[in-house]
Order: structure tokens, then C-alpha cells, then sequence
């Protein structure tokens, strides 16, 4: 049997589970500190195209199963291989959310380990973006990865 990577993450949120979930589902909540443009909302079958501020390109997004207020699941494209990502988010009380996100899966070589650094750094980041958004009102994602698109 060969051994594959996947990338396990989680945090938790000061708000209630309905917050954090439509923070996720929602484009027009998610721009403000993930995405810079979604083509829909989160639904079932949808397919969607996100836009990230640092990049000049788009990237498919084909939503699985929704569950409100407890899962979202969808796969998406990272170079050249569909990857499967679940969100669950679980009421630890009115007023606090875990959410863990799972990405898989990799083979375990140079190109999955690269792949495993980069995007457990990447859905850290988009945790602690937001956590900082849903709690505070703060989008850190903003100007943090302008050197990407602008190197100098």
C-alpha cells in the first residue's frame, strides 16, 4: 500500500458555529479575508471559479457535500492534481466553534511533501485570517502576500 500525506489543521473561534459557517460560504464574507472573488455562493454540485488577490488566474472549485452548520467539502485544483478539503465545524458551546480542515491526498515524494508544507502553511493562514475577520473585524489577508504578485 503506498503511504499518502494529507494535511490536518484546526482552531478554534470565538462565535457561534452559524457565524463561522456562512463566514465560509459566503463570497461576499469570504473576500474579506480568503478569496478576492468567488462566481457563487456554496452550495451542493456547484461549480465555482476563486480568485485569490495575489494571483492573475482562477481556480475551479466543485462543492461536494454541504451540511449546515457542521461540514463543507470540496475539491479543488493544485497543480495538476484534484484534492479533496473537509471542513467540519462543531459548536463547542453558543459562543465557540472547532473547526478542523482536512486537504488529501498527496503521495509521500518531493512533490508531496513540497505540496504538504505549502498548504498546511496556507489553511494556518487562512485559519488564523479567519478567526481574525469572524472575531475582530480584521482582515490581515489584506497587503500580506502583495510581494507574490509584485516581487521586489
Amino acid at each position: 500500500m503506498e503511504e499518502t500525506l494529507e494535511i490536518n489543521v484546526k482552531i478554534q473561534i470565538l462565535k457561534p458555529v452559524h457565524d463561522v459557517f456562512e463566514a465560509i460560504i459566503i463570497p461576499e464574507k469570504m473576500s474579506n479575508y480568503f478569496i478576492s472573488h468567488s462566481t457563487g455562493r456554496m452550495e451542493e454540485g456547484k461549480t465555482l471559479m476563486w480568485r485569490f488577490p495575489e494571483f492573475d488566474k482562477e481556480f475551479p472549485v466543485y462543492v461536494g457535500k454541504i451540511i449546515m452548520d457542521s461540514l463543507i467539502s470540496y475539491l479543488w485544483d493544485i497543480d495538476n492534481n484534484r484534492l479533496q478539503v473537509e471542513m467540519q465545524l462543531v459548536a463547542l458551546n453558543d459562543s465557540a466553534t472547532l473547526i478542523t480542515i482536512k486537504e488529501k491526498s498527496m503521495k509521500n515524494n518531493e512533490a508531496g511533501i513540497k505540496w504538504l508544507k505549502q498548504n498546511t502553511e496556507g489553511w494556518a493562514n487562512f485559519l488564523s485570517c479567519l478567526k481574525a475577520w469572524v472575531e475582530y473585524g480584521i482582515n490581515l489577508r489584506k497587503g500580506a502576500f502583495d510581494f507574490i504578485k509584485n516581487p521586489g
